[in-house]
């Protein structure tokens, strides 16, 4: 869940995949790979694939594609790669930056990107790139968190950690719900060349099941951990222990609400 490859090394990847896959991506991997395969693509880039859940099922539901896994960190890729050993030469896994795309024009028919582009530092630039490399008619399908209103976890999550920081807290967990608004979305597209947009709230819930691992999946899994051993004086255990019990109190008898919107977007031609 960030731009930085420095940060998402150690054991990062592992409590992502374990702790915040789970929780947060797996069933709206399976969402967005469905609506990427109703378009039967031939190629598919990916772009912030993190750890591969979201290319594995891509794999699963694409039997004849080629899939090209793309992330700014090489650590999420090493472990994105463990789920496809051995190696099939119909999955190739490569560090990219996604505004900065290191790839011919026109080379996909399809892009998608899950919960990444919030994280883009020019996002306009990198649905240029989406545009760029997409064939004529070719569909970028990409998804972002909605607001901490329809996310409670996202909230949740901030104020743990803030509990710790009065001062200067760690801001992990408003980027990723702070990039929501429909409309300048859409015409940063349209600007981008894009057409034929289709824009879906999707909404989800998970049932909490192992309170511990999604506590670690919320501290452990992304550059918060760093943060918080920089800024000294807290032991993140404290702050995973502190996230477990806000969990089992929140939600230990009802489901952990989420929100995503989807867009899909045509490169004209």
């Amino acid at each position: 869940m960030s731009s930085n490859a420095a940060s998402l090394t150690g054991n990062i990847p592992e409590h992502y995949d374990a702790g915040l896959g789970p929780l947060l991506f797996v069933d709206y991997a399976d969402d967005i790979a469905r609506r990427v395969a109703t378009y039967a693509p031939k190629r598919v880039l990916e772009t912030a694939a993190g750890t591969g859940i979201v290319t594995r099922r891509l794999y699963e539901l694409l039997p004849q594609a080629e899939i090209l896994a793309t992330d700014l960190n090489e650590p999420m890729l090493l472990w994105a790669a463990k789920k496809f050993r051995p190696i099939d030469a119909r999955v190739a896994l490569r560090p990219a930056d996604a505004t900065a795309l290191p790839f011919a024009d026109n080379m996909c028919d399809a892009m998608v990107c899950q919960f990444g582009v919030m994280f883009y530092p020019d996002k306009e630039k990198s649905y240029r790139e989406a545009y760029r490399v997409l064939k004529p008619g070719g569909r970028y399908i990409f998804s972002v968190w909605d607001s901490h209103k329809h996310n409670p976890f996202g909230r949740m999550a901030h104020e743990i950690v803030s509990s710790f920081f009065p001062v200067d807290p760690p801001p992990v967990y408003q980027v990723p719900f702070g990039y929501y608004a429909i409309d300048p979305i859409k015409e940063a597209l349209l600007a981008a060349g894009f057409d034929d947009l289709k824009i879906s709230v999707v909404k989800k819930e998970h049932k909490l099941t192992d309170p511990a691992a999604r506590a670690r999946g919320m501290i452990l899994s992304n550059p918060i951990v760093d943060q918080i051993k920089a800024r000294g004086g807290v032991d993140p255990d404290a702050v995973v222990e502190a996230a477990r019990k806000a969990l089992e109190r929140e939600y230990a008898t009802k489901p952990i609400p989420l929100q995503a919107i989807v867009f899909e977007a045509r490169k004209a031609g």
